[in-house]
């Protein structure tokens, strides 16, 4: 073979490995076509599905009225109550402030009173309150109190609403500062993230109450649960790297951010999400966060124990990756030693 022969050969094998690599590039366009389909619909499906389902609120009165009206619901709003007969408005009162029920529709000879909580989550308060206008289109008398409403400095709740993105938002930027810094020193990262959580728990909880006023009740109790939060979701994502490397990263990003988020219910309450994802959402750390500083910035703690357990058990679950990750890397280590040393051994 000649040497323009062996030339136009060789350029030949070339051609296609310098052609653009078609393949990969639609690949890669497919999968981030498909991580933002999936992007959208984890974060407007919930929302667009949300609605009352078995929401229980409260009635008291005579027997029969209470019949009634429990009639009516079911008639205009099918499956959209359980209903729980009180003795009177105290006794309603009384459970929307504990937490076992949304609100409440107290019947008397005089008219009917519709007992809300604003600081339960918006849309209770609304369907309770077009519940009681059909009453008065009716031609009956309706009043209205607010069991449990926001502070007088953030009337919306818009601080306690905004809560999820700076709870990931903390949680993320710091475990992916301390793995990027802090590589390979496991317990360091620990110690630097439980540190943060602390100082950053600290701070957003005075902004949120003494600042914005949107919390009431025991700052140290608030704080505690925000410190947990941040915690909860810095720990995990840490263990996840320390484990998984860039992968458990974008894992972790992934559950924060496009699960646990938008099943968090922070701004509606949990019970207005679609069965049976407001319960899951609770038992992730940003649901759970949000579910805990409902409970002690407005309802005395009711309800926030269970919601301090799960952040607790996401801290554990974090530490305990982290140390998987540690000794694996010791392990590794002591292995690496061992098989150096056997050349030597072997001299020997």
């Amino acid at each position: 073979m000649g040497k323009h022969e062996t030339h136009a050969a060789g350029a030949a094998q070339q051609t296609p490995a310098s052609g653009p690599p078609r393949g990969r590039i639609l690949g890669l366009v497919l999968g981030l076509t498909a991580a933002v389909a999936l992007m959208l619909l984890a974060l407007v499906l919930p929302a667009a599905h949300s609605g009352p389902d078995h929401l229980p609120i409260a009635i008291s009165g005579p027997q029969g009225a209470q019949r009634d009206v429990a009639d009516t619901l079911e008639a205009t709003h099918p499956g959209a109550f359980d209903i729980v007969s009180k003795a009177d408005a105290d006794d309603i009162a009384a459970a929307i402030k504990d937490r076992s029920v949304v609100g409440g529709l107290a019947v008397t000879r005089s008219g009917v009173t519709v007992q809300t909580a604003s600081a339960a989550g918006a849309p209770y308060v609304t369907l309770l309150h077009s519940i009681g206008t059909a009453m008065t289109d009716k031609g009956q008398k309706v009043t209205y109190a607010d069991v449990v409403p926001y502070p007088g400095g953030d009337p919306a709740g818009s601080g306690l609403t905004a809560l999820g993105l700076p709870l990931v938002f903390g949680g993320m930027a710091s475990a992916v500062t301390l793995s990027t810094l802090l590589k390979r020193r496991w317990w360091l990262r620990v110690v630097a993230s439980i540190g943060f959580s602390v100082i950053a728990g600290l701070a957003v909880t005075a902004i949120l109450q003494f600042w914005i006023g949107t919390l009431e009740g025991n700052y140290w109790e608030a704080a505690l649960t925000m410190i947990l939060g941040i915690a909860a979701i810095s720990l995990t994502v840490l263990g996840l790297e320390s484990l998984f490397g860039y992968a458990g990263l974008l894992l972790g990003a992934m559950v924060m951010l496009f699960v646990s988020n938008p099943l968090s219910g922070i701004a509606t309450g949990s019970q207005w999400l679609p069965h049976p994802w407001g319960t899951v959402g609770q038992w992730l750390p940003i649901g759970a966060t949000g579910n805990a500083m409902r409970g002690v910035g407005f309802f005395d703690g009711a309800l926030a124990g269970g919601s301090l357990l799960v952040l607790l058990g996401w801290i554990v679950f974090g530490m305990a990756l982290t140390t998987i990750a540690h000794l694996r890397h010791v392990r590794a280590r002591q292995q690496a030693t061992v098989i150096g040393a056997e050349p030597e051994l072997l001299a020997v």
